[in-house]
C-alpha cells in the first residue's frame, strides 16, 4: 500500500510538470506611444474572425449594430493616459479606463469607463461611471483585418494629438486624443532660463518652432551663441530667427558664422543649409 501511495505521488508530480501551454484564442496585446509629453497605452485582447461575420444586424453578426460591445475580448480593452487629455474634445483626467462601444453601420458610440472591475461584463454597465461618451464615424477598411487590432496613429506634426484606431474585418474607427504640453514647457523654460544658461538654445528653438515671441527667442539664442561660438547649429537657429524678424543683414552674418563653423567641423549638411539660407536672403 505504501509503495502504491509513493507511485501515485510521483505520477501526480509528473502530471503537474507536464502541463502544456496552448495559444490563447484571443491573445493579449499592448500598443503605446508618447503624444507630446503624455504616455498613451492600450491593453487589449485580439479575437479573430475565423470565418464569422463580425459587424452587422441580426443574429448572424458576432457584434450587432446598436448593442454594447466590450471592444475586444476577455476582460475588455483598457486605455491609459499619464496626463490629463481631451478625447474627441471631452476632458479626460489622467488614469486608466475601459473602452466600450456601440457599433453602427456608419457611426459608432464610444465611451471611456472608470470602473475597471467591470471588465468585459457589459450586462452591468452603469452610464453614471462614464468619463466620456462620444460618436465617431466608421470607415470601410480596404484590407480585411483577421484579428481585432488597436493602433495609435496619425500623430500630429506638432505632437499635440493622435488618433486611436480600432480595426476589425473591413471596419476602421478612429477617435482623437489631444494633449496639452505647451503650458508645461513654457513653465519649464521660464524656470530653467532663470537659473541655467544651458537651456537657452532649447528655449529659443521651442519659441521659434511654435511661433511664439521671436524677440525673446533671439535674446535667448544670442546668449547661447555667445556661450559657444563654434556651435554652428545655434548660429543657424539665430540666423533663422533673424530672418523671420526681417533682419536680413543680421541673418546673413549669423548664417556666415554658422557656415564657417560647420565647414571647420566637416558637417556638409549644415554647410548646405547655411548656403541655402544665405541664398534666400539675397
Amino acid at each position: 500500500m505504501k509503495k502504491l501511495f509513493t507511485i501515485m505521488l510521483v505520477a501526480c508530480g509528473l502530471w503537474a510538470e507536464a502541463q502544456i501551454q496552448t495559444p490563447q484564442a484571443s491573445p493579449a496585446a499592448t500598443v503605446s506611444t508618447v503624444v507630446g509629453l503624455t504616455d498613451v497605452k492600450v491593453t487589449y485582447s485580439r479575437p479573430r474572425m475565423k470565418g464569422r461575420k463580425i459587424f452587422g444586424e441580426g443574429a448572424d453578426a458576432l457584434v450587432q449594430y446598436g448593442k454594447i460591445w466590450r471592444t475586444g475580448a476577455n476582460n475588455g480593452t483598457r486605455i491609459s493616459f499619464s496626463e490629463d487629455v481631451k478625447v474627441e474634445g471631452k476632458d479626460v483626467p489622467k488614469g486608466e479606463y475601459l473602452i466600450f462601444s456601440w457599433p453602427g453601420a456608419t457611426e459608432w458610440t464610444i465611451s471611456l469607463y472608470k470602473d475597471l472591475e467591470l471588465g468585459g461584463n457589459t450586462a452591468d454597465y452603469d452610464a453614471s461611471k462614464e468619463v466620456a461618451n462620444f460618436k465617431v464615424k466608421s470607415e470601410k477598411w480596404v484590407e480585411k483585418t483577421e484579428a481585432f487590432t488597436v493602433e495609435i496613429a496619425d500623430i500630429a506634426s506638432n505632437s499635440a494629438s493622435a488618433k486611436v484606431q480600432l480595426l476589425w474585418e473591413n471596419t476602421s474607427v478612429k477617435f482623437t486624443v489631444a494633449v496639452d504640453f505647451d503650458s508645461k514647457v513654457m513653465k519649464a523654460i521660464e524656470s530653467a532660463t532663470a537659473s541655467s544658461g544651458g537651456t537657452y538654445y532649447a528655449a529659443a528653438s521651442y519659441y521659434f518652432d511654435n511661433g511664439k515671441d521671436l524677440k525673446k527667442a533671439l535674446e535667448w539664442v544670442t546668449i547661447a551663441a555667445n556661450q559657444n561660438t563654434s556651435a554652428f547649429w545655434i548660429w543657424l537657429l539665430k540666423a533663422r530667427i533673424q530672418k523671420a524678424l526681417g533682419d536680413k543683414k543680421g541673418a546673413i552674418e549669423s548664417a556666415t558664422a554658422s557656415r564657417a563653423a560647420a565647414e571647420k567641423a566637416s558637417n556638409a549638411d549644415y554647410v548646405k543649409m547655411n548656403d541655402d539660407l544665405i541664398k534666400s536672403l539675397k
